[in-house]
């Protein structure tokens, strides 16, 4: 780099030499350093024409000066005199001015006296040498006489040192200078003109002085270039470069634009001879065209060395940029060869299975693409290095560093992969075997559970299994493993404790294995040996049966036979009718759930591998600047629509639930763990499905775009994405399935109720998804549907409507003409909706729900049997005033609404028994508190109609609160507590409720009713009664410790249940009881039902 900067200060020291020396040829042309005049600064004072240079010379080379007639010569001012002489005398050359001027007086037709000043203004200012003055004297007698007398005594006023001659002719004048020295006007043969000379010698100035200035700006952008420094970045190192080119044109550019100039100029000068061959050029011309050569000349040279130097400067410019570019690339490949490397460090595992391994390598060999990519890259950046050095780069120290640099670092990372795949595919190769070897111990286990027990007992039957045996154990040195030693010694640099623990169970399994087959021959050939006397088979008796739970029809119906069948008493005789044994029974059920494993762990890879093809052949190439042309309008920027969130489903199951899911590979009956603690993440589906109409219907507008069918073809996919973008919804449809299997072979298992409780999960998320499809299909309602809580159920039905303050007209036709309506059910709201016709294909005929309206679930009852009708219930709210019939299509589904409506509306009134206790016990005495253990007894006041209302108990509060208590429950005051038997109500009358009872009937029991068991209840005694929540009970009596006898409706099945699982909203009465709030009325009255129904009402609004 030294040596190139020193070349770069030795072609700048040149060109400012040839630039100085162009400077000094012009001034020196130009006489500017004594005499600093140009023609265009005195063009008016030579235009005068009192005196000029007409180029001819004398005998001895002396220019000539001529001073014509010129009447006003004595009105010229001293300056203009002075002037246009010190410029006369400045044109010829130095050479030709040092001999001397010879000087031409015409006055011919002028007087002494105009002579006599002439020779004195001559004598006193003229700034050259003189050589000689030829004076033409007067031609009138009398002024040439006076001239001849008068000069003859004027000499020594003249001061001249040179001899001062008059003559009285021009041919006088021939005698000293040749004519053709002359011009025409003083007899000679020149062709003067004196405008033409002064445009000349105005030319020849202005093309010296451009040629001065344009060697100046070469000097000073030369220096300006020279002390530039380099940037240290490649966006200012090129923008450097294109600021100095485009000087450089502009510099050019002068040098064209004076060039040309000198050359118009030369072929001004040379135009007498280009029209007349024979013209010969005086001194002047002739110096003239001497001076523009010699100008041309020095411009020519100027260009060259400016070319010289420029190529230098413009050679270090480009090899800087490309030295940046270089570091530039170097940092970014360093950097990718340090992330491949990282990423190279974490394949440390060997994975767990070949499936595992293979999915480690398909990895590895996807990142050594990248890594390839990346060296490749490195290597050619290092050739780039050694072009750069042989090309002569100023920057070789800095260059050659790193290229060995890059050439190290990847051959270290080469090897480093190459150590890691040898690794993984050596411990691929220790998976194989020990997968072969465990599926050889697998179908032998089928091959001993498939034999049957009772065919083995005939001798044919036993030699058919021995030899069946036989060849199985003829295929162990094909699949089993032999030198555990040499394991550990072959593989020790892939053992991880984990792999050396699993190879040390596969080999237990082994000797476990043949342990069972050898016992197994052994049984089979003492049956296979020949029977001396026959064996008299006797059934054995029923008492000797052992009873045993493998016993069950249903692991009869397996016919599995023990996985050793031995003879205690070694007469080879077997019991018939023995239960295969446990550790025979576990065997099996273990493959069938490691089968069940490996299903789900090799789906769940393609399913993660099909989700990443989708997201980079597809989603990632929709942002491909060369595909984008291919991408119709109605498609762009509609990727979040297509793929909606597909790309976060694929981040949760390649990095977080596969990997969970592979370390279950060795405890399959546990995985359900992985289903429980990964539930939230599942439900991100929930948000897939909600998109997938959006998504259908925008593919099916652009299924036939080019830029689909372009990337299937790169994709070399033989189904269109449609087909990919369902993948999502049969996934988590998959699952649920696979639970099912493993849940199916893990009975009794460690795990098999984190299955039971994942596979409801999984359930409960598909369902969640279904009724989220319809509930984002609502329009028309104006409120958040977020806000009424959790959605419960939801299903089409038929709904009458009853409004008891509507028009009798319009009461009669809604009895009888239905509604069809689609029922939403809310922790918090019932919506009523009208679904619309289905239109479109696929997701596009999903329906759509118009709303029409809702009740809020804390002001409405039930009534569960309608009309007796057992697909039928009533729902009801203000003291039935607004009544709705709504029929289920089966009465199964009505009894599902019936029973979650009720869990709504128990959990309402547990809360607000809740609340009012713990408002009572800190506002009531206890001496006025009535405990109740019985859920028949409760505290109540005697209430007559008319009189001055008083407060109510809730029922089954426990409690009974005082008027000024009960004011303060919320939507109750003493006028809306009054119990008025209106026609309203249906005749009510209070004798007929148990739950308001006089005083007098406090201590005596009331009479057996119905009750809704609200828990479940299994069954832990001998006369214990097992009761489901929903179920009917009759209570039958009352025992102590808070236990009643009750018959069970549904299946007449009598026992013991506590009574803390019954609830006593339902009494046995000629018309049941329900309380109901209204929050609009501000009112809450007791009221019964005509009809002999359960009913059951909200009690959310009553808070204390």
């Amino acid at each position: 780099m030294l040596l190139w900067m020193q070349m770069s200060e030795m072609a700048l020291e040149g060109l400012r030499r040839r630039l100085d020396a162009v400077s000094h040829c012009i001034d020196e042309i130009m006489q500017q350093e004594s005499i600093p005049l140009c023609a265009a600064e005195i063009s008016p004072d030579l235009r005068k024409g009192f005196a000029f240079l007409s180029g001819g010379r004398g005998e001895n080379g002396s220019p000539i000066i001529i001073f014509p007639e010129f009447p006003a010569f004595t009105e010229l001012q001293e300056q203009e005199f002075h002037n246009v002489l010190t410029y006369l005398t400045s044109v010829p050359s130095f050479s030709a001015s040092g001999v001397g001027f010879i000087l031409v007086i015409d006055r011919r037709q002028d007087r002494w006296a105009s002579v006599k000043g002439t020779l004195l203004r001559i004598a006193g200012s003229f700034p050259g040498n003189l050589q000689l003055v030829l004076v033409l004297r007067p031609t009138t007698l009398f002024q040439r006489t006076l001239s001849d007398f008068l000069f003859k005594f004027s000499k020594d006023e003249f001061k001249m040192k040179v001899p001062v001659i008059m003559l009285s002719s021009v041919t006088e004048l021939h005698s000293y200078i040749d004519r053709t020295q002359l011009p025409q006007e003083l007899g000679g043969t020149q062709e003067y003109c004196h405008e033409k000379w002064i445009s000349h010698r105005t030319a020849i100035e202005g093309f010296a002085l451009m040629v001065k200035k344009t060697a100046q700006t070469l000097q000073a952008f030369g220096t300006e270039l020279a002390e530039t420094e380099l940037p240290n970045d490649v966006q200012a190192t090129s923008t450097l470069l294109t600021t100095h080119t485009e000087k450089k044109d502009k510099m050019k550019e002068d040098l064209k634009i004076a060039l040309s100039q000198g050359e118009r100029l030369l072929e001004s000068i040379n135009e007498p001879l280009v029209s007349d061959p024979d013209y010969n050029m005086n001194h002047d011309e002739k110096e003239n065209l001497a001076t523009v050569q010699r100008l041309l000349g020095q411009l020519d040279e100027t260009e060259t060395a400016f070319d010289d130097f420029w190529e230098r400067h413009q050679t270090k410019l480009e090899q800087c940029l490309q030295l940046r570019h270089f570091e530039h690339n170097f940092r970014e490949v360093r950097a990718h060869l340090d992330q491949v490397a990282d990423k190279m460090s974490s394949f440390s595992e060997v994975g767990i299975s070949p499936a595992h391994g293979e999915h480690i390598l398909k990895e590895l060999t996807s990142h050594e693409q990248r890594t390839c990519e990346v060296l490749d890259r490195a290597l050619s950046l290092a050739s780039e290095g050694d072009t750069l050095i042989e090309s002569s780069h100023y920057a070789v120290d800095s260059i050659l560093p790193k290229c060995s640099e890059l050439r190290v670092v990847c051959e270290e990372v080469g090897a480093v992969l190459k150590a890691k795949k040898a690794h993984l595919l050596k411990a691929m190769e220790l998976h194989s075997s020990l997968e072969k070897a465990t599926k050889w111990c697998e179908e032998g286990i089928y091959l001993l559970a498939s034999q049957p027990v009772d065919k083995c007992q005939s001798q044919d039957g036993a030699e058919a299994a021995l030899q069946e045996i036989e060849r199985y154990l003829d295929t162990a040195n094909q699949h089993k493993l032999t030198d555990l030693n040499g394991i550990w010694r072959d593989y020790e640099s892939v053992l991880t404790p984990d792999f050396r623990e699993q190879v040390e169970r596969v080999f237990q399994k082994q000797l476990s294995m043949q342990e069972m087959f050898e016992k197994r021959r052994i049984s089979l050939k003492k049956l296979a040996a020949k029977q001396t006397r026959p064996v008299q088979p006797v059934a054995p008796r029923p008492e000797a049966i052992i009873k045993s739970p493998l016993s069950s029809p249903a692991h009869r119906e397996k016919n599995l036979p023990s996985d050793i069948i031995n003879n205690k008493n070694g007469d080879g005789v077997i019991q018939n009718g023995r239960p295969p044994s446990l550790s025979e029974e576990e065997e099996t059920l273990a493959v069938l759930r490691r089968h069940v494993m490996n299903e789900l762990l090799e789906t769940e890879r393609a399913y993660v591998e099909e989700l990443l093809c989708v997201l980079q052949g597809y989603a990632e190439e929709m942002d491909n600047p060369n595909m984008v042309p291919l991408i119709p309008i109605t498609l762009q920027n509609k990727k979040d629509v297509l793929f909606g969130n597909m790309p976060e489903i694929y981040q949760f199951h390649n990095k977080t639930f596969l990997r969970e899911l592979e370390t279950y590979t060795d405890c399959p009956e546990l995985v359900g763990r992985c289903f429980l603690e990964r539930m939230t993440d599942l439900q991100i589906y929930e948000k897939y499905c909600q998109n997938k109409p959006r998504s259908e219907s925008l593919w099916r507008q652009c299924s036939d775009c080019a830029f689909f069918q372009e990337c299937q073809k790169k994709l070399e996919h033989k189904l269109g994405l449609d087909s990919y973008l369902l993948k999502p919804v049969q996934r988590i449809t998959k699952y649920q399935l696979l639970l099912k299997e493993l849940l199916k072979y893990s009975k009794g298992c460690e795990g098999s109720e984190d299955l039971q409780e994942a596979l409801s999960s999984i359930l409960g998320i598909l369902k969640a998804v279904n009724d989220s499809m319809h509930l984002i299909a609502i329009t028309g309602y104006e409120g958040n549907l977020s806000e009424l809580g959790r959605l419960l159920m939801q299903g089409s039905f038929s709904v009458w409507t009853e409004h008891k303050k509507g028009h009798a007209k319009v009461k009669d036709l809604a009895r009888f003409k239905p509604m069809q309506r689609h029922l939403f059910l809310h922790e918090k709201a019932l919506l009523f909706c009208k679904k619309r016709e289905e239109s479109g294909e696929g997701y596009e005929k999903a329906p759509s729900y118009s709303f029409k309206h809702s009740l809020s679930m804390s002001a409405v009852g039930i009534t569960e049997n309608a009309k007796g009708d057992n697909k039928k219930f009533e729902i009801w709210c203000n003291s039935r005033e607004e009544v709705y019939i709504v029929q289920a299509p089966t009465a199964e589904i009505k009894t599902s609404w019936v029973n979650e409506i009720r869990k709504v509306l128990t959990g309402q009134l547990k809360a607000c028994r809740e609340a009012s206790q713990q408002k009572t016990s800190e506002q009531v005495s206890p001496s006025s508190t009535v405990i109740s253990l019985s859920p028949f007894k409760a505290s109540q006041k005697n209430i007559k109609k008319g009189e001055e209302k008083k407060a109510e108990t809730v029922p089954d509060s426990g409690f009974a609160p005082s008027s000024k208590n009960m004011d303060k429950v919320k939507g109750f005051n003493k006028a809306s507590l009054s119990m008025d038997a209106s026609e309203d109500n249906d005749g009510y009358s209070s004798s007929e409720d148990p739950l308001n009872s006089d005083p007098e009937d406090e201590g005596r029991k009331l009479s057996p009713g119905r009750y809704v068991v609200v828990a479940d209840y299994d069954k832990g005694g001998a006369q214990d009664l097992s009761v489901k929540s929903g179920d009917m009970v009759q209570l039958v009596r009352e025992g102590t410790d808070g236990q009643w006898f009750v018959r069970n409706l549904k299946n007449s099945k009598e026992g013991w249940v506590p009574a803390a699982n019954l609830l006593t909203l339902i009494g046995e009465s000629k018309s049941s009881q329900s309380l109901t709030s209204s929050e609009g009325s501000g009112s809450g009255n007791l009221s019964t039902s005509s009809s002999c129904s359960e009913t059951y009402t909200s009690f959310s609004d009553i808070k204390p």
